[in-house]
């Protein structure tokens, strides 16, 4: 639930419409430096804790949502297959507030424009919390891996690699 002095998202609204249990924590925005790392540093938790949401396009399914830590990347072979797609792209930068009603550092899985496929990387599951953007920059959701899986519908499975993985 939201801290005094901290504005609600509509991803939390949506949260409490659905009865589940989170918290809402801000940290310290950094314009020039948006990763997931800075998030987790600004936060104290480590880097694999704090998820970040990327939003695709597959050549079958149309946009898709995955989830991943923060220290990984997507790999777009797992993706697409675990997706049935052929192949799976992200979406330009230019179409992300279009397409989803967020902006780059602010996009959460939760309350998109519309309900998209979302896979989340199985990690999450290792954690009794994980954060998520709560939808805008400098402020994070912490959530039960379990409650966001069932909230968003999600698949999860090994969607992602260690940043700087090569095939």
């Amino acid at each position: 639930m939201a801290k005094k002095g901290i504005e609600k998202t509509n991803a939390a609204r949506l949260l409490d419409k659905a009865g589940l249990k989170y918290a809402l924590i801000p940290y310290e925005v950094d314009e020039n430096d948006l990763a997931a790392g800075h998030v987790a540093e600004s936060l104290g938790e480590p880097v694999e804790r704090v998820f970040k949401t990327l939003v695709l396009h597959g050549d079958k399914s149309g946009y898709l949502v995955c989830v991943v830590p923060g220290d990984m990347e997507v790999n777009l072979k797992s993706l697409a297959k675990a997706s049935g797609n052929k192949k799976v792209e992200m979406i330009p930068m230019k179409d992300l507030l279009g397409v989803t009603g967020y902006i780059r550092g602010g996009c959460s899985p939760i309350g998109m424009k519309k309900k998209f496929p979302t896979f989340i990387h199985e990690t999450a599951l290792s954690f009794e919390t994980i954060f998520i953007s709560a939808g805008v920059r400098g402020l994070q959701i912490e959530i039960a891996p379990a409650d966001l899986i069932s909230y968003t519908g999600a698949m999860t499975g090994s969607l992602a690699d260690p940043i700087g993985f090569q095939e």
